[in-house]
């Protein structure tokens, strides 16, 4: 009997011990609060943030805001709203100096600020990086077209609306430089005029709730025209984009946008078909 109080008050003296350790180290700890930067953003305008240091991750609260970096450069990130009178959402960002930059967005008819320099000294408002050139547009120019008469090593990947049918069925590695070969078709009588293509690695989607992460892929050369696709007609597109791989739990997106039109296309790439890419020596 006289043991098992022992060991009784052995274990209450230790769950003191262990409180007040806790409540120490919890009493050590610096809470600082980052306070969301107001941002009203449109939909008829593009909105211009400039960062310090290079852009590494966007994190969108919503579906409904457009978000990509400035093509061909590193640290400034673009964004619009993709739906008239959006409700309230937040945008991350995080840089290179591992910096992160929160913001609160509402939408606005007529934001009276489209450009946003975010740096302490004014003198580099306006600076831009520039992404470092992999290859030289010479090469990817004939790499690309070199491409184009390769033979289909990709299937199954592929969506269509009302007549619009876009089909992935290429895909090839040099070096550093991955070549993506895209079909769009248009089976119907009305021109198909392109909006914009677009590049990203994503999250699975989970849930309406949940945050969406992605990181836009930026294209380094575009073979063929991207303007529009006559009725009846069939154009075929090669995309170099710098060489990349996907982590877990995410997928590379391909989205296509109709202008002044709601044909819109999406494709999904797995890593798997990523690391299937033939190599064109």
């Amino acid at each position: 009997m006289k043991k098992i109080s022992v060991i009784m008050i052995a274990g209450f003296m230790l769950s003191l011990l262990n409180a007040r350790v806790f409540a120490q180290n919890k009493s050590e700890l610096n809470t600082t609060i980052i306070e969301p930067y107001r941002l009203p953003i449109t939909f008829h305008k593009t909105t211009n943030l400039v960062f310090p240091y290079a852009i590494k991750s966007v994190d969108r609260g919503s579906k409904d805001i457009l978000a990509q970096k400035a093509k061909g450069v590193d640290n400034v990130l673009q964004i619009k709203a993709g739906k008239l009178g959006f409700e309230q959402t937040n945008l991350t960002v995080i840089t290179a100096d591992g910096k992160l930059y929160s913001y609160l967005l509402d939408y606005s008819d007529t934001p009276t600020v489209l450009n946003i320099s975010f740096t302490n000294n004014p003198e580099t408002k306006s600076e831009t990086f520039f992404l470092n050139p992999i290859v030289n547009e010479a090469q990817m120019q004939a790499e690309a077209e070199m491409v184009i008469n390769e033979e289909r090593n990709i299937n199954g990947i592929k969506d269509k609306s009302f007549g619009i049918k876009l089909l992935m069925d290429g895909l090839f590695i040099n070096d550093d430089v991955l070549y993506c070969r895209l079909k769009l078709q248009n089976n119907s009588n009305i021109n198909y005029g392109i909006e914009q293509f677009r590049f990203y690695i994503r999250d699975q989607k989970k849930s309406k709730r949940t945050a969406t992460q992605e990181i836009e892929v930026t294209p380094l050369h575009i073979n063929g025209d991207t303007s529009v696709v006559p009725g009846q007609t069939e154009k075929v597109l090669v995309f170099a984009l710098p060489k990349f791989t996907i982590p877990d739990k995410k997928y590379f997106a391909i989205e296509l946008m109709e202008k002044s039109g709601g044909r819109h296309l999406h494709l999904q790439v797995h890593n798997r078909t990523i690391l299937r890419a033939k190599s064109l020596k």
